[in-house]
């Protein structure tokens, strides 16, 4: 784990103050907002990891604390420290621009574009630049001057260059020269520590030869990286690579679940790609395996101001104008796999990696299985069943591709029709309930500031969204009648709970129309992001006011937001074809509902001390949450089928 930070550190992109993640292979430190475009960009332009709440190779870290220490930030900013630069205006972000588009567009030029670098002589034959710079790295990793390396690194010299004369590449020279942090900086770059040189040896060879074990096991760890890493997403332990144990394969708990003919035919698929497909295969997995982890730090350390914004959210990989459009569209498609199918998906590669890796036949069999995802017999989070559909970025037609991975194709339709809340609860489907808690308690501690039972209240908010939900799904009536809501048990010290109905008669409320035909016309894109922004303005306004505990403003902040809500539910159809349109509606409208009457119960707070006003913000943050994620939900929707 990281070290505490230094009170000095800032922002290499904003000068923030206390910045808590890094980019790995830029070498420098970033904010939480500057950290949410980096994500944005793809992990072929940033590769981004929390500070404190990632798990580090210690080395690794110390090589990013070296490269930010040592700034290799003026690497990227190279043009930016020339007065003539403040002359033309040119400046970098400050912590007071807004993220979109200041920030954002500063960003993209730093180092999407490199608009800053230093740039070389132009000269007719780039291939012979790139090879003067990478004999120039083979001879600097030898040395501790990260920051040098990182420099060729960055002007186009390749980590993987083998050097004509010497017979070796600069992972060999940094290995038998003991150089662990030049080491970590060439394999975030691409160097292969399994690459022999001249004489048949591996940088492996060189470390133990000189003694150096601490890296020689290092360069292990990263030759198996990608699938370390899988194994360590699902069952939450690597192999024991000192003890020759290179694989972990972890297995569903059901087995009978694998055994449909659709598994089969994917898992055939699967082991009929040509090694280059199947490589390019695991790397998009490891890619969204990536995208999901940052994911769930992300949200278990933002607050709710931020999570209702679309500026953070990261829906699927971003494209890579390295990879084909047809490449790009299957490492989309990896984010609409649930728990299940990704968890499979990911236990097929593992199994056929060691296949692979060790030479052996196709075979049925499985060696060395271990059934780590246990079922569980409690309810799994209704967030694996009931993600958002992403919103692709434009890319080439949905054609059928190798890529797409037929495997990948074939794994996701195996269960498209199944109820996973009846099957086994996997270990990922665990631990995104166990981070959806978390990120709840980091909710509460920074809204109400006060020192309260965060572990009881948990679960009282957690069974009250869970009876909120179950109600809102009861319903077989349209979104614009929603179901007849309780007042769910209250919960203080020397109080009893107690229910009673209450019937809803809010303004704006939707009138029931039964003669209406079933309508699959939606409305334009434009019109949904519209009314989204203003729903989402108004929810920030109400979330601050939480923040602030001005809790007179919750009532006409509620107000507001139903207003905006029964505006843009007006929009669409009174029945509409489809059930996913109909249940986002629903939850929208239902939500809007519930947060007026929890903002209600704000009015007799000076008459009537007894009102538990820290239960009832939690309630309200609840349904403003709700609202937003079902927002999100249909411009997702009305995005996807306007652009078909």
């Amino acid at each position: 784990m990281a070290k505490r930070l230094r009170s000095s550190e800032v922002c290499a992109d904003c000068s923030a103050p206390d910045p808590c993640w890094a980019s790995i292979n830029r070498g420098i430190l970033i904010c939480d907002e500057c950290c949410s475009v980096h994500r944005s960009l793809g992990r072929h332009i940033s590769q981004v990891r929390h500070l404190k709440h990632t798990p580090w190779p210690p080395t690794l870290l110390q090589m990013v604390e070296t490269l930010y220490n040592n700034g290799a930030n003026s690497i990227w900013e190279h043009s930016l420290l020339d007065p003539a630069s403040v002359m033309s205006g040119r400046r970098k972000a400050s912590p007071q621009d807004k993220v979109h588009p200041n920030k954002a567009e500063f960003i993209r030029a730093k180092y999407q574009m490199l608009a800053f670098v230093h740039r070389l002589p132009c000269r007719e034959d780039d291939s012979v630049t790139a090879k003067d710079l990478s004999k120039q790295l083979h001879s600097s990793v030898r040395t501790g001057n990260l920051e040098t390396c990182l420099r060729l690194l960055s002007l186009g010299a390749q980590a993987n260059f083998f050097h004509p004369e010497k017979g070796n590449t600069p992972l060999h020279v940094a290995a038998k020269a003991g150089q662990t942090l030049q080491a970590e900086l060439l394999a975030v770059y691409g160097a292969d520590p399994g690459t022999q040189d001249s004489n048949g040896k591996t940088p492996v060879d060189y470390a133990r030869q000189g003694g150096h074990h601490e890296l020689a096991e290092r360069l292990v760890e990263i030759q198996y990286e990608l699938t370390d890493r899988l194994a360590f997403y699902l069952c939450g332990r690597k192999p024991e690579h000192k003890n020759g144990q290179h694989f972990v394969i972890p297995q569903m708990a059901d087995s009978s679940l694998d055994l449909s003919e659709l598994a089969k035919a994917a898992k055939k698929k699967l082991q009929s790609l040509s090694n280059h497909l199947f490589e390019e295969l695991a790397m998009d997995v490891y890619d969204e395996v990536d995208r999901r982890e940052t994911d769930a730090v992300w949200l278990a350390t933002q607050n709710h101001s931020t999570l209702v914004t679309e500026t953070t959210v990261v829906p699927f990989l971003p494209v890579n104008p390295e990879y084909s459009s047809t490449r790009n569209q299957g490492r989309q498609k990896l984010a609409r796999f649930n728990a299940h199918e990704f968890a499979t998906l990911v236990i097929d590669i593992l199994s056929d990696a060691k296949r692979r890796q060790q030479g052996n036949p196709l075979s049925g069999s499985k060696e060395n299985v271990e059934l780590i995802l246990k079922s569980i017999s409690s309810q799994h989070s209704s967030e694996s069943q009931d993600n958002d559909q992403p919103d692709y970025d434009s890319v080439a037609s949905d054609e059928d591709t190798d890529l797409e991975t037929n495997a990948a194709k074939s794994n996701r339709q195996k269960s498209l029709d199944s109820d996973l809340s009846d099957g086994p609860v996997t270990a990922q489907e665990y631990m995104q309930v166990k981070n959806a808690l978390v990120a709840s308690e980091v909710k509460i501690q920074q809204l109400m500031k006060v020192n309260i039972n965060l572990s009881d209240e948990l679960r009282i908010m957690q069974k009250k969204a869970s009876k909120l939900e179950k109600q809102s799904s009861v319903s077989e009536g349209d979104y614009d009648n929603p179901p007849t809501p309780l007042e769910l048990e209250e919960t203080g010290s020397g109080r009893k709970g107690r229910q009673r109905s209450i019937i809803w008669q809010g303004e704006g409320s939707i009138p029931e129309d039964t003669d209406t035909a079933p309508s699959s016309s939606l409305p334009s894109t434009e019109d949904v992001i519209r009314k989204t922004e203003q729903i989402t303005k108004n929810i920030q306004e109400l979330l601050r006011a939480a923040q602030e505990n001005k809790h007179d403003s919750y009532i006409p902040c509620s107000e507001r937001i139903h207003v905006a809500v029964t505006e843009m539910a007006a929009l669409f159809p009174k029945k509409p074809k489809s059930e996913l349109v109909r249940t986002s509606l629903r939850l929208l409208t239902s939500s809007a509902y519930r947060l007026q009457s929890e903002c209600k119960k704000t009015l007799p707070v000076e008459t009537c001390p007894g009102t538990d006003i820290q239960l009832v913000t939690q309630q309200v943050i609840q349904c403003a949450y709700d609202i937003a994620k079902a927002a999100k939900q249909l411009v997702t929707i009305t995005t996807k089928e306007n652009n078909n």
